[in-house]
């Protein structure tokens, strides 16, 4: 069944004529582009993905094929500020630390992606075949989806993908705005052996995932209801859709559908990523939400941070599934330009279902340990009242901190207000400086000597009715001495009690980021951090606890971070 799939789709796409994309030399020779030295660009990152130059936002299409990991993602070749012109760039590792920039795969050239080449997402066909479905943007400005494929499946790099000559294969449908529709998920195989994709839109005041049909990835038809829609949300940018286990934290493909498994929705709108857990209902293509969409904060978000267009894929090689986000500038557009760069990729995460089944748990993937280098280990340190212990020996300005806290006076918390709904304004209104009993305490990073600037992740515990509430805050209002950048702070919620759990905080820090994974990843809170002076070698990292009763620091670890590889194709050569 899967070889006679494959040999039908090949000769269906060659019948019909496969377009070649031409050679463009300005936009191919991605490799040949000059890469900034980190001295004069104390804001580029360490081992953060990055592009030499220019404007880089979301993921596009990551998987595994014949050894590689492979991750596209949109990139401006013209400019460090968003424009037309997109192209998909694309880099491949073999470990998603370390990475090789090759030639773009997709960028302007017909007439229907003529404007641009915006976000899509790859699905592996039986047979082993990699195809990718993008939304392009048209001489009218309409958004077109379209399909891809390699040149040669033989080249595990898959440097070359030529374009079906009769593109578009889906374009707006009645009701939908030519600029409303794009970004196609991952395709997923229903039992009824059609393929299925969702186009993100927005049509009659409703944030929708337009489900597609296909029996042969060519034809594809319209279902006649969306899989899921809402007016509590705005246009639905770069949706994804997947299962993940209710048994462990292993990693299932797109198509697995069964009774152990739940289904993810996510949808990016309002500059945040925002998902649901529920039932995936195919007899009636419809999914049902455990708890729908409200427009609130209650809504559950990936990350509370700076986080958004992310792009999940599931990983066979080691049976998890992995997701990639963009993480977006935090100063001006102006900044950009004078440092001739903007975005970056946040490490990619593993994620599973909690198992409360009500929420998911993100956590860095294993292989970004191999850049730790020195380490230093505290274990059953006392932080009293006003306490500050520098984490020192280590390169504050890339590093990777692990922190668990005990809470030997606990039922002294102060009471939880109820009518504290919104955790962002909690933290903007008692902000690290602002004691309390339980907390604030965290870490200080990306600070000076004098703390004059400093970024602050800490919590709060408060005693409930019920339960205790413990809340995760990103401090940014001191982060940086330069008035121009963006300094909000960020905050969410922990779902963990600390009568049972201890109160645990990850930390990576690289340069201008700190990804803040709380609770063993249960909370994210993602940062752009742009300090003045607080910068390489005088960047400093503390331990802090200024609340009135005190917390243990029953272990830490924290480690510098070398950098990584992040090549051109010409010195890959040289090392395989």
């Amino acid at each position: 069944m899967a070889a006679s799939f494959v040999l039908g789709l090949l000769c269906l796409l060659f019948i019909n004529g496969v377009k070649t994309v031409p050679s463009h030399q300005e936009v191919k020779n991605f490799q040949s582009q000059t890469f900034v030295a980190p001295e004069t660009q104390p804001y580029r990152t360490s081992y953060h993905f990055q592009s030499p130059k220019n404007w880089l936002n979301d993921p596009n299409g990551p998987m595994w094929y014949k050894g590689f990991y492979h991750l596209f993602y949109q990139y401006n070749p013209h400019s460090a500020l968003f424009g037309n012109g997109m192209v998909w760039a694309h880099s491949v590792s073999s470990d998603l630390v370390n990475w090789v920039h090759l030639n773009h795969a997709l960028y302007p050239s017909e007439p229907f992606d003529i404007t641009s080449c915006w976000s899509g997402s790859a699905t592996i066909l039986p047979g082993d075949i990699p195809v990718i479905l993008y939304t392009g943007i048209d001489a009218n400005n309409t958004q077109v989806q379209n399909l891809a494929i390699p040149k040669n499946l033989s080249d595990p790099f898959l440097e070359d993908w030529v374009k079906y000559s009769q593109n578009p294969l889906m374009t707006p449908p009645v009701g939908v705005e030519a600029d409303n529709f794009r970004d196609p998920t991952t395709a997923w195989l229903g039992p009824d052996g059609k393929w299925n994709v969702i186009v993100g839109s927005w049509s009659n005041n409703q944030g929708m995932a337009i489900l597609y049909q296909s029996g042969d990835f060519i034809n594809w038809r319209k279902y006649k209801d969306p899989l899921y829609s809402t007016e509590r949300s705005g246009m639905w940018e770069c949706p994804d859709f997947f299962p993940v286990s209710i048994n462990g934290t292993n990693g299932v493909d797109a198509s697995v559908l069964n009774p152990t498994v739940k289904h993810v929705l996510k949808a990016s709108f309002n500059s945040h990523d925002y998902y649901m857990i529920g039932a995936y209902v195919p007899e009636t293509e419809k999914y049902i939400p455990d708890s729908d969409l409200t427009g609130t904060v209650t809504d559950l978000r990936y990350d509370y941070g700076k986080f958004y267009a992310s792009k999940s894929f599931f990983d066979s090689v080691k049976n998890r599934r992995i997701l990639w986000g963009w993480v977006n500038e935090s100063d001006t557009p102006d900044d950009d330009i004078k440092k001739g760069w903007s975005g970056l990729q946040a490490i990619p995460r593993q994620i599973w279902l909690d198992r409360s089944g009500n929420q998911l748990v993100q956590w860095p993937v294993e292989e970004i340990n191999k850049l730790h280098d020195k380490q230093i280990n505290i274990e059953n340190k006392i932080l009293d009242n006003g306490s500050t212990f520098e984490i020192q020996y280590i390169t504050a300005s890339q590093a990777d901190v692990e922190i668990v806290f005990e809470l030997p006076e606990l039922e002294e918390a102060e009471f939880f207000n109820p009518t504290w709904v919104d955790p962002q304004k909690m933290c903007t209104d008692a902000n690290a400086a602002v004691k309390g009993r339980l907390g604030p305490f965290g870490l200080l990073a990306l600070a000076t000597k004098d703390l004059t600037e400093q970024t602050a992740i800490f919590f709060r515990i408060f005693k409930g009715h019920n339960a205790y509430v413990v809340l995760m805050c990103s401090d940014q209002s001191r982060s940086s001495l330069r008035d121009e950048v963006d300094r909000t702070t960020y905050g969410a919620f922990v779902n963990i009690n600390p009568q049972h759990e201890k109160i645990s905080l990850r930390s990576l820090i690289d340069h201008s980021i700190i990804e803040s994974f709380g609770g063993k990843g249960r909370t994210c809170i993602t940062s752009r951090v742009y300090p003045k002076f607080a910068v390489n070698k005088d960047a400093h990292l503390y331990v802090f606890n200024n609340g009135t009763l005190s917390v243990t620091i029953s272990r830490l670890n924290a480690w510098g971070m070398n950098k990584a590889e992040i090549e051109n194709k010409e010195s890959f050569n040289a090392l395989f």
